[in-house]
């Protein structure tokens, strides 16, 4: 029993050496995978690199291609040159030789040399009548450019003679224009007096209402004396004020000279309120040119010649007064009469 024991106590434990035999190979066979990995990367670059290199080396190649083939074509092309040149020195040998046997017969060259000369004589003779002919011409040109200028001296003459009217003409115009505007001066002034006695007399015989008045160059009904309110048809207060206005524009055309061409201008005006739409009127246009030719109409037929009186509608865009009240609206509906010149 004891023995057994000694002997059990005596095994030998071999796993810790078989754990580093383990380990050892385990690093060996990374080292070697490190290092095929490292020789596959260096490998790789390499091969990558001689890629690289053999793109270039096509690349060159190709470009020693071309230029080859441009060395063939220009040595063609002085191939070409040369073999011309060659023909032309044939040519010139040929030449040569013809003229040395020429030399050598004397006098048949003396023949060809003559018969050159009698050539060369035609050709001066035709050079010489191509020159008469040209000289003709010039002498044809020179008597037409003279004409020419005979005619552009009488222009000349003709234009300053023109001038010379042009400015005597002008002169009788400013003279003219200065007269028109005397003349038209004077009539205005005369037509200013007119106007002055009209409106005068009109002041007279209207000087009792309140609602008709004088603005300016103009005598000014207020509507609400002659039209009801929204209507164009003249009340009776409003025919008798027309009446004793018709009466007076007769008396006054009786003292006018008839050279004055004056017409008395009828105005139509209203307020800015805007109408309804759904009466006889859609807006005030409408109503105040229908107003003002209700005047015109009663004028003619109180016997106020027809050619002597225009008709005229403003609508309400010519007021009086801009201020936004009952009093300005009032002001600003009126009839309007200017005595002017047509």
């Amino acid at each position: 029993m004891a023995l057994a024991r000694r002997r059990s106590d005596r095994r030998i434990d071999y796993w810790p050496g078989f754990v580093d035999a383990l380990s050892t190979l385990l690093l060996a066979i990374m080292f070697l995978l490190s290092v095929f990995v490292l020789a596959q990367f260096l490998l790789s670059r390499e091969i990558t690199g001689k890629d690289e290199v053999l793109n270039r080396l096509n690349s060159q190649i190709n470009e020693l291609t071309q230029l080859l083939a441009l060395e063939q074509s220009n040595s063609q092309d002085a191939q070409d040159a040369l073999a011309n040149l060659q023909a032309s020195l044939s040519a010139t040998e040929a030449e040569k030789s013809r003229l040395e046997q020429l030399l050598a017969q004397g006098a048949g060259a003396g023949a060809a040399a003559d018969e050159r000369i009698g050539s060369l004589s035609g050709e001066l003779d035709s050079e010489r009548q191509i020159s008469q002919r040209a000289l003709s011409q010039v002498e044809l040109l020179n008597q037409q450019i003279a004409a020419l200028r005979k005619q552009i001296g009488a222009l000349e003459q003709a234009l300053e003679a023109s001038e010379t009217k042009d400015r005597e003409s002008n002169a009788k115009i400013a003279d003219l224009g200065k007269r028109l505007n005397v003349a038209l001066a004077q009539r205005v002034q005369e037509l200013n007096r007119y106007r002055s006695d009209f409106f005068g007399r009109l002041r007279e015989i209207l000087s009792d209402r309140e609602n008709i008045r004088i603005v300016g160059d103009r005598f000014v009904f207020q509507s609400e004396v002659l039209f009801p309110v929204g209507s164009e048809v003249i009340n009776d207060a409003g025919r008798v004020e027309m009446k004793k206005l018709a009466d007076a524009i007769i008396e006054l055309q009786k003292e006018i000279p008839p050279e004055i061409n004056w017409v008395l201008r009828v105005d139509g005006h209203t307020d800015d309120r805007p109408l309804s739409g759904t009466g006889r009127y859609r807006d005030n246009w409408e109503l105040s040119s229908a107003r003002a030719t209700s005047v015109v109409k009663f004028l003619i037929e109180n016997g106020v010649p027809a050619n002597r009186l225009v008709a005229a509608g403003f609508g309400e865009f010519q007021p009086l007064d801009t201020t936004d009240s009952e009093e300005a609206r009032s002001r600003n509906r009126r009839i309007e009469l200017k005595l002017t010149e047509r």
